[in-house]
Order: structure tokens, then sequence, then C-alpha cells
């Protein structure tokens, strides 16, 4: 009998199932519920005929393949979710590069004014400078 209860994606299962037919012969009023719950339907292994080798056998390579297929989709979640991880984390630093851009050239425009206002500042220093000493001249001359 294939057990239905639900697994941590990460712990592995374990299918068991007899070879022996049924003790009075008859099929099961219900079908079996599906040994993968997750897979869609038509991917799901069909229970095999106890009383075939060979049917057993594609069974069990069915339920091996199923396995496989939920591991790479799991993987491929995996992947999905780290790709959004590291989209998110490549505009954040585009983002900043373009911040850093926008600074550099605030900078930039602010050195240049601070230089302007230096200039500026030492022209009205000599300027003052000249009108003392003129200032002064009028003042001993008179």
């Amino acid at each position: 009998m294939i057990s239905t209860a639900r697994l941590p994606a990460d712990r592995r299962v374990r299918i068991a199932f007899s070879l022996d037919p049924a003790a009075d012969g008859t099929p099961p009023e219900d079908p079996s519920p599906p040994a993968f719950p997750e897979l869609e339907q038509q991917l799901q292994p069909l229970p095999p005929r106890p009383d075939s080798l060979e049917s057993v056998q594609v069974f069990k390579q069915h339920c091996r393949l199923a396995e496989e297929y939920r591991a790479v989709r799991r993987e491929i979640a995996l992947l999905e979710a780290r790709r959004e991880e590291l989209v998110a984390k490549l505009a954040q630093a585009e983002k900043e590069k373009v911040d850093a851009a926008q600074l550099a050239q605030e900078f930039e425009a602010l050195s240049e004014e601070n230089r302007t206002l230096k200039l500026a500042q030492s022209q009205c220093a000599e300027q003052l400078e000249k009108l003392r000493t003129q200032f002064q001249k009028r003042q001993g001359s008179s």
C-alpha cells in the first residue's frame, strides 16, 4: 500500500508495495490516491498490476522518474528564487551606482563653487586692504 502522507520536500520517500494480489481478487472500490500528490495527474505513476513483474518494474521506474522530476522542480524553484535575489541585488547595485555618480557630480559642482567663492573672497580681501590703505593715506594727509 502506498502512503499519501505529506513529507517535507527534502526527505526521501520510500515506496513499498506487495506483489501479492488482493485476497478476494476484487479491485479496491476507490482508486488509490496519487503517490506524488504534487505531480500533475498525467504524470502520476499508475499502480502496477500485481500479477505482472514487468508492470511492477515499470511502476518502480516511473516512481524513480517521478522522484527525480520532483527533485528537478525543487531545484528549479530554488534557482529561480536565487535568480530573483540576484536580480534584486543587481537593481540595488545599479541604483547605488547612479546615486554615486550623482553624488560625484554634485561634489564636483560644489568644489567648483567653493573655488569660485574662495577666489571672490580673496579678491574682496585685496580690495578691502587697498581701501584701508587709501583710507589711512587720506587720514594721514588730512
